[in-house]
């Protein structure tokens, strides 16, 4: 902490409520403000100045050592195999002494982490847990038997088959429909890639974009997937409008002929089956945050409609296991899409028919509203707004290939000189779009001001009557929700999202129309809930508890910033506003609002005991929020 700080500090507790307003900070009652130059309960041996604005050094690697220490890892004592683990017999492994995983049990036992508090997520009467011997509450099972091997996860759809990804794999799925409208539509074009230009651009874009910003929580943009979606050596699949292998070609052009000339046969877009938006409170897409078991905590207080995190096309097209888990689905989400990011109308449109084949979704939602530099100077998200005709193409060719309701969700432009959204808004109906989410804010702008509400009311009121039209930027309270609503009655809903990760129960605040003036032991409740349901779908392994950790972290990198209600001069708290040090009401409430993440590990290690020698942690997104 610089030795400003304390300055301004003292400055806060001078300052009125109105000038705190007009600075964008807090007004916190100023007998819990803190005086001290430090935040939290207790000072931790871990200093968050390490923690969180330390450089993390990434170790480059070849691909021959990455593999070799990937090896050495399966064959160390702590990688027990899963089988054995399961079943709790050496010999119940079928490759027996070829297999390179580890078979001693006692060695594994000898050096497994103590087990965990609380009993095990999986363990039942009707079946024991997949896990067996590496469950960190393996003292706690009390089911008999054996298992068959594959994780009890029922509750979850979604997931991607093998023989869909070998096809995927070997680039030989059809995708009939979307080819054939493609063909019909005007928008196949033969396949000229030059690899050694897309690699020089990408090395280009790697080293001009050294760090990802503000966590685009509204537009869904991740670091890792971004790099994932350029590191390739071709960015499009195959654009051959007949088939994508020559054995089915009569097969697809049969199912080309019967599209073009019976028209008959394809279902009207207005005839569909459409998602009712009106005041629904609407979960937004939210990256790394936004996983299944986040969007289960927000069902559980109040949520109706939830979405997917952000999935890149091409990354789907290429049968990416870590793209398809950003589509899976528990069973509680009895409304939910997933989105999709693409800068071609050919990835899209297959993309979209083989999530509708394979998945079971309510809508799929188009980003156009990522703002990262790795995805915009490749098309895709937000760089398709200034290319209005690549938007038309894009919503006529996934509209006219899948019978699921295609929405859209964008920011209000590319950049503040450029054409704006409410241009484009009329037609998007017409193109193919059954509703639209605008972003108040635009691509050059980010977080750095307030959402423009005026624009959104403006294109709202633009856009034709059968176009649903949601909201979008900085609701962070009932009274946000209520206010916008009022203004301008034509919007359907309002998208509620870096509002949801400081305060999840905001949805239950909104049905209930209060300030919901939650304790600590009720937020410990969440997190409790999020550890658990976490557990159910990453495992409950030492792997799995430590995935939940790390992800819990991520979450509580936002949480901090709720200022409780008890403790505010005015209501409601703005999302934007900077909260400054105070006291709690209790130590539990006093350590939620610290800063420092070694006071976040202390809060994991509350809920998955303690973390493992030489634990670092840096947040994935640095806020430039306020």
């Amino acid at each position: 902490m610089t030795e400003v700080e304390p300055v301004a500090r003292k400055l806060v507790i001078e300052m009125s409520v109105e000038e705190l307003v007009a600075k964008a900070i807090v007004p916190v009652k100023k007998e819990f403000l803190c005086p001290a130059p430090t935040r939290g309960v207790g000072s931790s041996d871990i200093s968050s100045d390490t923690i969180t604005s330390a450089p993390v050094v990434v170790e480059k690697k070849s691909k021959r050592q990455f593999k070799r220490e990937k090896n050495q890892e399966k064959q160390s004592t702590h990688n027990l195999c899963p089988v054995v683990a399961k079943t709790g017999r050496v010999d119940a492994c079928l490759y027996k002494d070829k297999c390179r995983l580890n078979h001693d049990i006692e060695a594994f036992k000898a050096n497994k982490p103590p087990d965990l508090e609380g009993n095990c997520p999986f363990d039942s009467d009707e079946a024991p847990c997949p896990y067996g011997l590496a469950c960190r509450y393996f003292g706690t099972h009390t089911a008999t038997g054996t298992t068959n091997g594959q994780r009890n996860n029922s509750q979850v759809v979604n997931g991607l088959k093998k023989d869909v990804q070998k096809l995927l794999w070997k680039n030989k799925m059809t995708f009939p429909k979307a080819d054939a409208k493609l063909k019909a539509l005007g928008l196949t074009k033969s396949k000229k890639a030059d690899n050694n230009k897309e690699k020089s651009q990408t090395k280009s874009l790697v080293t001009n974009e050294n760090s990802c910003c503000e966590m685009d929580v509204q537009n869904d943009c991740c670091a890792e997937k971004v790099e994932d979606f350029i590191n390739m050596d071709d960015l499009r699949p195959l654009k051959r409008g007949k088939s994508l292998n020559d054995e089915t070609s009569d097969e697809v052009n049969g199912a080309d002929h019967i599209v073009e000339t019976d028209k008959s046969l394809t279902t009207h877009r207005r005839e569909r089956k459409l998602i009712d938006f009106r005041d629904k409170l609407y979960l937004a897409p939210l990256t790394t945050v936004g996983n299944l078991p986040f969007r289960r905590v927000c069902k559980v207080l109040g949520a109706d409609v939830t979405c997917g995190e952000m999935a890149m096309c091409t990354n789907l097209l290429q049968g990416q296991a870590a793209e398809w888990a950003l589509l899976k689905r528990h069973t509680s989400e009895d409304l939910f899409g997933v989105q999709i990011c693409g800068a071609y109308p050919d990835t899209v449109a297959r993309a979209a028919e083989l999530i509708e084949r394979e998945c079971t979704v309510d809508f799929i939602d188009i980003n156009m509203g990522c703002p990262i530099d790795l995805v915009v100077n490749k098309g895709a998200g937000s760089a398709l707004l200034s290319k209005p005709t690549r938007i038309k193409n894009l919503l006529q060719a996934i509209s006219s290939t899948v019978d699921l309701p295609i929405t859209v969700k964008a920011r209000t432009s590319y950049s503040e000189s450029t054409s704006r959204f409410e241009s484009v808004i009329a037609d998007i109906w017409d193109w193919g779009a059954s509703a639209v989410t605008v972003h108040g804010r635009s691509r050059q702008q980010r977080y750095t001001k307030q959402a423009d509400w005026e624009y959104v009311y403006q294109c709202t009121r633009k856009a034709p009557e059968t176009l649903q039209v949601i909201g979008n930027g900085d609701i962070c309270s009932f009274s946000d929700w209520t206010n916008h609503k009022s203004a301008c009655p034509e919007l359907s809903s309002c998208m509620i999202a870096r509002g949801a990760l400081v305060k999840p129960w905001i949805f239950t605040e909104i049905k209930e129309q209060r300030d919901w003036d939650i304790s600590s032991g009720e937020r410990l409740n969440i997190f409790k809930d999020y550890v658990r349901f976490g557990l159910q779908h990453w495992g409950s392994d030492t792997k799995g508890v430590e995935t939940v950790r790390h992800f819990l972290l991520e979450w509580l990198s936002y949480t901090y910033r709720y200022v409780p209600v008890g403790l505010l001069e005015v209501l409601p708290q703005r999302l934007n506003s900077r909260p400054p040090a105070y006291f709690g009401r209790d130590d539990l409430e006093t350590l939620m609002a610290s800063e420092s993440a070694a006071d976040w590990i202390k809060i994991s290690e509350m809920l998955l005991g303690k973390v493992p020698d030489g634990f670092t942690f840096s947040p994935k997104h640095k806020s430039n929020a306020y």
